[in-house]
């Protein structure tokens, strides 16, 4: 079960003059030994938990940007004062021109992201102990100067987990785990069933369960790219339209008009099913791509 906040991502994000809704994005791709996912729309206190708990045990902040900690003077605090602010003990590695690294417990994600505040701009790379100072400058620069659609995690000794978050809203990440984008597909199913239940003005918070893994892995072995919307909801179901793309979602890419399939959460029960969509053959959901395809997620299913 998870908590979906009136502000989650999927309630404050909109499209347009006309703010139509925000849909439910994930790509997955195979490059190099790491898992590259590309999703909307979450922010990054709705998935600290799945990250801390795939991650090293040290976490590197490597960028941050935010306008929810700025001085008189509109300038950004430095993120180690946030860290201070949010209670959460961390070390510095300074970089010049006035600019840090934070080395963060991985434990002290969730405190460190608690909702309270949004980033705008946020990176992160897990990485073993005892860096030394010339290891932190090499993350730092290699971080930086590595776009997201390349892997960065084949570059950085011991390092397995890259998470880049855009406007709390875009996610960018990056995962030798596989275990890890199944569980984000998931989580963003069950954010934004819950945000169908929390977009009125006084809405409380909702506790929303996940999908099962399995139904993750069933979309993603059909196919790597897929968009959802949300169908219908009512005070006993809460049905999400899923539609597999050619691409990775973009900004601009029209409303899929015949879902392959559904994924329902029945709100008596807590139990979700997968529905074939209108449009599908014969009931069923596409058939998943062969073996060496281009756009082939890779994950193994277990």
């Amino acid at each position: 079960m998870i908590s979906v906040e009136r502000y989650s991502a999927f309630n404050v994000n909109s499209i347009g003059l006309k703010r139509a809704p925000f849909p439910l994005s994930f790509s997955l791709r195979e490059a190099e030994g790491s898992w590259l996912v590309g999703a909307t729309a979450a922010q990054a206190g709705e998935l600290v938990d799945l990250l801390a708990a795939a991650a090293n045990e040290r976490i590197v902040v490597a960028a941050l940007d935010t306008n929810s900690f700025l001085h008189e003077n509109h300038q950004q605090w430095l993120p180690s004062l946030i860290a201070a602010e949010q209670g959460v003990d961390c070390t510095v590695h300074p970089l010049g021109d006035g600019e840090e690294l934070l080395l963060l417990d991985r434990s002290s994600l969730p405190t460190f992201f608690d909702g309270s505040w949004s980033p705008y701009e946020l990176s992160l790379v897990d990485a073993p102990a005892n860096l030394t100072p010339e290891q932190l400058d090499h993350l730092a620069l290699t971080v930086a100067t590595t776009d997201l659609d390349r892997p960065v995690l084949p570059l950085l000794d011991g390092s397995t987990l890259r998470f880049s978050g855009h406007d709390d809203c875009y996610v960018s990440l990056e995962t030798t785990d596989p275990a890890l984008p199944s569980a984000v597909l998931v989580r963003l199913l069950a954010l934004m069933a819950g945000s169908a239940l929390t977009d009125g003005q006084d809405s409380a918070p909702v506790r929303v369960p996940e999908p099962d893994r399995a139904l993750a892995e069933r979309l993603i072995a059909t196919a790597p790219h897929w968009a959802g919307t949300l169908a219908t909801a009512s005070t006993t179901e809460v049905a999400l339209a899923l539609s597999p793309l050619p691409r990775p979602w973009r900004l601009t890419d029209p409303r899929p008009e015949h879902p392959a399939c559904t994924a329902t959460l029945d709100l008596l029960t807590g139990r979700w099913t997968l529905t074939p969509g209108v449009g599908s053959r014969r009931g069923r959901l596409p058939t998943p791509q062969p073996a060496g395809e281009e756009g082939r997620s890779g994950l193994p299913l277990t």
